[in-house]
């Protein structure tokens, strides 16, 4: 079941909303009866964010392994030079 709050219940209503977050429900908070914020447990967050870190991670190690290091000008260059049909290699 979704469980949606006032954003002012997490202030009057916090232990209850910690309970349903520590049962592994997400609490969606709104203000003014727009969607405002997701209250998650770590357990949830980690799970959503762990493939992201993991990634960033490789991509850490592969660009300390590779001292190869272009400028803006350069990227956006070849951007452009593909984009304008100018390089015939394809990636």
């Amino acid at each position: 079941m979704i469980n949606i709050r006032p954003v002012s219940d997490l202030r009057n209503n916090f232990t209850e909303i910690e309970s349903i977050v520590r049962e592994g429900e997400a609490v969606y908070l709104t203000k003014n009866g727009y969607g405002s914020m997701v209250v998650l447990s770590l357990e949830q967050y980690a799970a959503l964010t762990e493939d992201v870190e993991l990634k960033l991670d490789e991509a850490d190690k592969a660009a300390a392994a590779d001292a190869t290091r272009f400028t803006a000008n350069e990227v956006f260059g070849r951007v452009r030079e593909r984009m304008n049909g100018s390089e015939k290699d394809s990636i």
